[in-house]
């Protein structure tokens, strides 16, 4: 018979380490470990270029802003993630805790950040001429403020399990957090149903206008004015912004649904370290994706990285230069 390998093997008490080719086991860690590096790269980008470049100092682009924060300590628990796949937490059961208390704030705030986006997308495709006196930079401020103070609250969900890290693992080794039913519920009415209820409905009416606008423009229903063609220029960028940002969001609900629907799916843990680790980190994933997204649409943040990595930022007065 073959040796059974434990993650501590000087321990009892130590959990089974899943039998897998080292060759396996080195490509997991090597995959999970270039994500997370380029995510935390590629978000930190976006990070730099909206908060240096005043030109892009606007309320669309601090919603941004916030996101890219939030994928941006993705890239550091995607490196835990690896463990969690490997079958065996080697580095104790309060950092588990803490593990999954940092994953519900970035998780939950970065949907909060979507139902954001949707709105000022809304706003701006839907009531144009409202929109720089309804959605200003102070009032978009507020509401990111308010985002991560909400997201903060699901660590009341996790207050059994930080007085007593480690209670429900059944051997040493092991990372599992546990809930009860009616913590499960409101966990998903107010963090998926309703949340992802409001982002769907708001872009289903931003799409309809926004294609209705876009075959008027083609039509060339439009007066043709000085005065007309600014505002048909506005209305561009806005659709464009409109459009761009629906990829973002369309791409996190398809790699959000599972994560959350595998989440819920046992009755007794949240998290079923064996059958979740791949699909969360398929959710994870997607805060890799959201800047490869603005460097495919946006041409600015493509300008953005140039003068970042060329180290023209350095130059006093960077922050004027043109980008738009």
């Amino acid at each position: 018979m073959e040796e059974t390998e434990l993650c501590f093997p000087q321990l009892n008490t130590s959990c089974v380490k899943p039998k897998r080719p080292l060759s396996d086991t080195v490509l997991i860690y090597m995959i999970l470990s270039f994500i997370s590096l380029l995510t935390a790269a590629l978000n930190l980008l976006v990070i730099i270029s909206i908060s240096h470049f005043k030109q892009l100092h606007t309320p669309t682009n601090s919603l941004i802003l916030s996101l890219a924060v939030s994928d941006f300590f993705v890239g550091f628990i995607l490196l835990f993630q690896s463990m969690l796949i490997d079958g065996c937490w080697y580095i104790g059961d309060l950092m588990c805790v803490v593990y999954y208390g940092l994953g519900y704030i970035i998780c939950y705030s970065s949907v909060g950040n979507m139902v954001l986006i949707s709105i000022d997308r809304y706003v701006a495709i839907c009531d144009p001429l409202h929109y720089s006196i309804r959605v200003t930079q102070k009032r978009v401020q507020v509401c990111v403020c308010l985002c991560w103070i909400c997201s903060l609250f699901c660590l009341v969900f996790l207050n059994e399990n930080l007085t007593q890290p480690g209670q429900y693992n059944s051997c040493v080794g092991e990372c599992v957090i546990i809930i009860n039913l009616i913590e499960r519920v409101a966990v998903l009415i107010f963090y998926f149903i309703l949340p992802i209820t409001v982002i769907v409905v708001l872009y289903m009416r931003v799409f309809v206008v926004a294609v209705s606008q876009a075959r008027a423009m083609r039509s060339h229903i439009t007066t043709v004015t000085v005065q007309g063609s600014r505002k048909v220029t506005a209305k561009k960028s806005e659709l464009k912004a409109a459009w761009t940002l629906g990829v973002v969001v369309g791409v996190f609900i398809i790699c959000f649904c599972p994560y959350f629907c595998v989440s819920l799916a046992d009755q007794e843990t949240l998290f079923n370290v064996s059958s979740a680790a791949y699909v969360v980190c398929l959710y994870y994933f997607n805060s890799c994706l959201n800047p490869l997204i603005y460097a495919f649409f946006y041409p600015w943040f493509r300008k953005c990285i140039v003068l970042i990595v060329t180290l023209q930022i350095l130059k006093s007065g960077s922050s004027d230069t043109n980008i738009l």
